[in-house]
């Protein structure tokens, strides 16, 4: 439980136990983009992990990652730069596990 509200201490920047928002609807829209951000990085650290079992080809070393990961949480950030400059640029947004972008309506 407690890996859980530092992971999410971690993703509201500033004061996470303050709402900045003085109306109901914006404090529930930025709970909700938290927990956006949050299921996120969980997502990808699934992704990531995934994609390391795949690619070890000894059964033994296999089932060793396998039982690591069964022990340990995906809310891990330590990874990610919470605080960083995004570019969401067409080039940027191809990545490694195939995921295409989304198409532009026009």
């Amino acid at each position: 439980m407690e890996l859980a509200n530092r992971f999410t201490r971690a993703v509201a920047v500033g004061n996470p136990r303050e709402f900045t928002q003085a109306e109901k609807e914006d404090q529930e829209i930025a709970e909700a983009c938290n927990r956006l951000i949050k299921n996120s990085i969980i997502c990808w650290n699934y992704l990531y992990l995934a994609r390391q079992i795949e690619k070890v080809t000894n059964a033994e070393t296999r089932e060793n990652l396998r039982r690591t990961i069964a022990t340990h949480s995906p809310m891990s950030w330590a990874h990610i730069n919470l605080l960083g400059e995004y570019d969401f640029s067409d080039e940027k947004l191809r990545d490694s596990l195939g995921i295409l972008p989304l198409k532009s309506a026009a």
